[in-house]
């Protein structure tokens, strides 16, 4: 059964989730420290953190940024502070949601199942890469992608996009990319030309459009622009559709 670890000071809080999350069939792990919570996390397989912001010993933010030297666990923060600009922060640093104080707890089992049905694959012999018209992808000179399924589609020469490794390649250089950085861009990939409002984009990754964070995908399309940018300065896949919001333009032959 899925293993959940509570990062949270307050009792209370805790407590509670602990019953709720149990009464669910996750068994959980609370700890109220988060060098504490790191430690266990270096040598404990868990499937789902949930982290509060203000901890007695460091921030949740300076935790996760730790967390993520060594794992791409999914983490739900909780947090007392509902600023936009937290959320943002939150999310970047590698969050998949955001949970304001005070919260139904019942509700925030429903994300803790809604972001592990999205991030659970099951593991297979074969990779499943997509690509988006590698037609000048050298396959010999990357061993690392040996004895791998290829898709392929007549789209110019652009993507290419391990679903098992979650590595997306981007003209045959691999990108650095958050867990919301990834599945964006692989969503919009995905489905060339097509346009995608906001909302459609943080329901694809897994994150409420209720919570309030639709402006945050403004962020995470800058950033990704940049890196993508920093490999093919002239380029400009994503776009963007003024009152719409965004799309992937594949390069024209």
């Amino acid at each position: 059964m899925p293993h959940i670890v509570i990062l949270e000071d307050e009792p209370s809080i805790a407590e509670s989730l602990v019953f709720v999350l149990q009464a669910e069939s996750f068994t959980t792990h609370w700890e109220t420290l988060a060098g504490k919570a790191i430690d266990y996390l270096k040598n404990t397989p868990v499937d789902l953190v949930i982290m509060d912001v203000g901890l007695p010993d460091m921030t949740g933010f300076e935790a996760c940024k730790q967390l993520r030297k060594f794992s791409e666990v999914p983490v739900i923060f909780l947090t007392a502070r509902g600023a936009e600009l937290d959320r943002v922060v939150g999310l970047e640093i590698g969050a998949d949601d955001y949970v304001v104080k005070p919260f139904s707890p019942r509700e925030l089992a429903a994300r803790v199942k809604a972001i592990l049905k999205r991030t659970r694959t099951t593991a297979a012999p074969e990779t499943a890469i997509h690509t988006h018209a590698l037609h000048a992808l050298d396959l010999s000179k990357r061993k690392d992608l040996v004895n791998t399924t290829i898709t392929t589609s007549t789209q110019a020469d652009e993507f290419l996009i391990d679903d098992v490794r979650k590595q997306i390649f981007y003209h045959q250089q691999p990108l650095t990319l958050t867990r919301l950085e990834f599945s964006l861009l692989q969503t919009l990939v995905g489905q060339p030309g097509r346009v995608f409002s906001r909302e459609q984009l943080l329901d694809a990754v897994g994150v409420s459009a209720d919570a309030g964070y639709d402006r945050t995908i403004d962020g995470h399309i800058k950033t990704l622009r940049t890196k993508l940018r920093a490999i093919a300065p002239d380029a400009e896949p994503i776009k963007t559709q003024r009152g719409f919001g965004y799309a992937y333009q594949p390069l024209s032959r």
